[in-house]
């Protein structure tokens, strides 16, 4: 019984990962015509410059907030409870069109639009 088990969950998982999911081999958002790849890439490269600078600005202060609970037993009231030498110098300005949304009973910070 045990000797039929593993055989079973083995082939299971080759099976579940040689499904057609093919996302990875498309792009996202190229229309695939020559003339309109310039404006295709200048657009992924913006989208990939703010993703960038969120996940930036999302993961400096997550590890300011993970410093301040580890010294001071709490996570901060507020945002501006970081700014001091040990902690954050200021608190960095969110990527353009984006705020900072902040749950204080749970410590986590995330970038979100206006």
């Amino acid at each position: 019984m045990k000797a039929s088990v593993l055989p079973c969950l083995m082939a299971g998982f080759f099976l579940c990962g040689c499904g057609k999911g093919g996302d990875a081999e498309k792009p996202a958002s190229s229309s695939g015509n020559p003339v309109t790849a310039p404006a295709d890439y200048l657009g992924a490269a913006a989208k990939a410059k703010k993703s960038a600078d969120t996940t930036v600005a999302n993961t400096g202060l997550n590890q300011a907030i993970k410093l301040f609970y580890a010294q001071e037993g709490r996570f901060p009231k507020d945002l501006n409870e970081l700014v001091r030498p040990e902690y954050l110098n200021a608190i960095p300005p969110p990527p353009t069109g984006m705020k900072y949304a902040y749950d204080a009973s749970t410590g986590v910070v995330k970038v979100v639009p206006k």
